[in-house]
């Protein structure tokens, strides 16, 4: 495809929300599929269509701006479904700021509540979304005098809507003969108004709150659009989150292209991931982003194919033209063994399409996939390219640079990875020097546009240009000898090391130079069963992780720590936090089962075994109390059981 739009006669809009209304008076669009919910078991499929979409974001745009100004400020808290993407795009119609973030549970226990209580400090907003039976629970928890004080006060502020009273009937009557044709006067976000507060995953860093305008979201998907090649024919399966980055982006995406997309919650896939290729067969999709660290997870517990009534659904991916892997790095290894098993199942090698992407560009950067003249992807240090420099985006430059001289570095050398885009967002909300910092970013003695610091690490290789994402630049591990190493080769050695008895995902690798240990530690997650192992195979297992380490990356580790289910801290996305799990170490926050440290000969200096209890976390620092705020993760427990069996 030549062309960014596939019909030259149809023009793209200034923002997604206008492609909408042109849609759904579309005699072919209007009763089609934009979204479809799915759910695990009985329960039959919901389905939302063009039409129906844009009169809900109308109803929805209308009953906001009631009570409400544009540019207000909106908390989305709304469970993942399809009156998730209603208000959504109710929200951007009535030309209000939406900030979308999993809803905690109500009850607010567990620490699950930092999060919610950063949001509502940072943005400030007016008005609060949620289901109604959601907002009676917190209206509950307020009432009660012995909770929080803080977050008690900052959710008693918000004026809180159901999505029942945004839906209801009496607007929607008002609404069925509003006209979207001739003379339709658009009142929502323009181009250059910021309609989104998108957070980062956290995996570096504490999240910080994005903002994205309209124009540059809509930009962003065009250029995935044109670099996935879709259409109106195009259908979609996604199970990722949908407050944030890739599984946001995909909504935006769905409607550019006037195609269809099947959601699903991240929670039926952790519970039953063989519902993704279910889904992905049932609907015949053509398209279907996954992390990488999800595909070990299908191979491995794939086989609890049974849904709730106990049919078990055949699987084909004959229809797949994209499988979109995304969250680096990723290894070919991983991809290899995946395409090996779905091959007999009609899934063709050149669908793969390893992608690189970030909050603060919106969410798209770049694909190495090419729909014409596919090739066996080159490898580099065991990993697959995540995009292709080969000017074909020119509007979406990408630079790989010496973050100490801000000079550009020839290809074969690490740096750090910029980017300068129309897609680029505006900056973080409240940090003008971090804004500074990051979005306004320049090469060295050159006069030109700004870059963003993407804070990734990146090498471009051989002649078709291939970027290869390598790490992050804050997670790097300084080794004694003066060399580097990206952590998660250390993690991927060390889980290699034993892998039916350590958790796939649930490692951590981090420098401990400024600490008593003075080396580089390894903190590993054991399957539940792992608890009640004996002391000697314990000791077994974290000799074998330093072993692994020092055969495959020439690293001694210094202390090695087996640690219980739900230790190691990960974003909500499935990244390890290493920045966090450091902290938890450090500071005795972690439940550890086996503890030994070696010496650079290999020799035991210590060990010990115990089970730590998570204390209050919290520690001074200076004369300010700092409060260590955490992301609930998803943890994979994988299994000794392979797929291809079952399939």
């Amino acid at each position: 495809m030549n062309y960014e739009n596939y019909d030259p006669f149809f023009p793209d809009q200034p923002v997604v929300d206008l492609y909408l209304p042109i849609w759904a008076k579309l005699p072919g669009f209007k009763s089609k599929p934009a979204f479809v919910w799915a759910e695990d078991g009985p329960i039959q499929p919901s389905f939302l269509t063009y039409e129906e979409l844009n009169s809900s974001a109308q109803c929805i745009s209308s009953e906001l701006l009631l009570s409400s100004r544009k540019n207000d400020v909106v908390l989305v808290l709304c469970s993942p479904g399809l009156e998730f993407v209603e208000v959504i795009f109710g929200c951007q119609r009535a030309g209000v700021l939406a900030v979308p973030i999993s809803p905690p549970h109500p009850s607010f226990t567990n620490d699950n509540w930092h999060h919610l209580l950063r949001v509502v400090s940072q943005t400030r907003p007016r008005v609060a979304i949620a289901q109604r039976d959601y907002i009676k629970h917190v209206e509950k928890y307020v009432a009660s005098s012995s909770n929080n004080n803080k977050l008690s006060e900052a959710l008693q502020n918000l004026r809180w809507i159901s999505t029942e009273d945004l839906k209801g009937k009496k607007v929607t009557m008002q609404l069925e003969n509003v006209n979207f044709g001739v003379g339709f006067s658009y009142n929502g976000c323009n181009a250059d108004d910021v309609y989104l507060i998108q957070y980062t995953s956290g995996a570096t860093a504490i999240p910080k709150p994005v903002l994205l305008t309209a124009g540059s979201a809509a930009h962003n998907v065009r250029a995935a659009r044109k670099a996935y090649d879709f259409h109106p024919n195009t259908v979609v399966v996604s199970w990722l989150p949908q407050y944030h980055d890739c599984g946001l982006m995909f909504l935006l995406l769905t409607l550019v292209s006037g195609a269809t997309c099947v959601l699903t919650s991240p929670n039926a896939f952790v519970n039953r991931p063989r519902i993704w290729l279910e889904l992905i067969s049932e609907f015949k999709a053509t398209c279907t982003p996954v992390p990488s660290f999800a595909l070990p997870l299908v191979l491995k517990r794939g086989h609890a194919g049974a849904t709730d009534a106990g049919t078990v659904n055949p699987i084909s991916m004959l229809s797949v033209k994209n499988l979109i892997i995304i969250n680096e790095p990723i290894y070919n290894d991983c991809v290899e063994e995946f395409v090996e098993v779905f091959r007999p199942f009609g899934l063709n090698p050149s669908a793969i399409s390893p992608s690189y992407g970030l909050a603060e560009n919106g969410t798209f950067v770049s694909t190495s996939w090419r729909s014409s003249n596919f090739d066996k992807f080159s490898t580099y240090k065991k990993l697959l390219p995540s995009a292709r420099l080969d000017h074909e985006d020119v509007d979406i430059e990408i630079l790989v640079v010496n973050e100490e001289t801000n000079e550009i570095v020839e290809d074969g050398v690490e740096g750090e990875i910029w980017i300068s885009s129309p897609s680029n967002a505006t900056g973080y909300l409240a940090h003008p020097s971090l804004t500074q910092q990051v979005f306004n970013a320049r090469l060295k003695n050159k006069a030109g546009k700004c870059n963003i610091r993407t804070g990734d690490r990146g090498v471009v290789e051989g002649e078709e240009r291939f970027l290869y994402v390598t790490g992050r630049c804050s997670d790097i591990i300084k080794l004694p000898n003066g060399q580097e190493i990206h952590p998660h080769y250390l993690e991927t050695s060390a889980y290699n090391s034993c892998p039916n008895f350590l958790r796939g995902g649930c490692v951590a690798a981090f420098d401990m130079s400024e600490s008593e240990y003075t080396s580089v530690a390894v903190v590993a997650e054991v399957q539940s069963k792992g608890e009640i192992e004996s002391d000697m195979f314990l000791k077994q297992v974290c000799e074998g992780i330093r072993k692994a380490t020092m055969k495959e990356e020439n690293v001694g580790i210094g202390l090695v720590a087996l640690v219980k289910v739900g230790s190691v801290p990960k974003t909500t996305s499935g990244k390890i936090q290493r920045w966090l799990a450091k902290y938890k170490f450090m500071k005795s926050h972690m439940n550890i089962i086996r503890q030994m440290k070696f010496d650079n000969n290999d020799n035991v200096q210590s060990t010990m075994q115990k089970m730590i209890q998570i204390e209050k976390k919290e520690y001074k620092k200076g004369n300010k109390m700092l409060i260590v705020e955490e992301e609930e993760g998803i943890y994979f427990a994988p299994t000794n059981r392979t797929l291809k069996s079952s399939l």
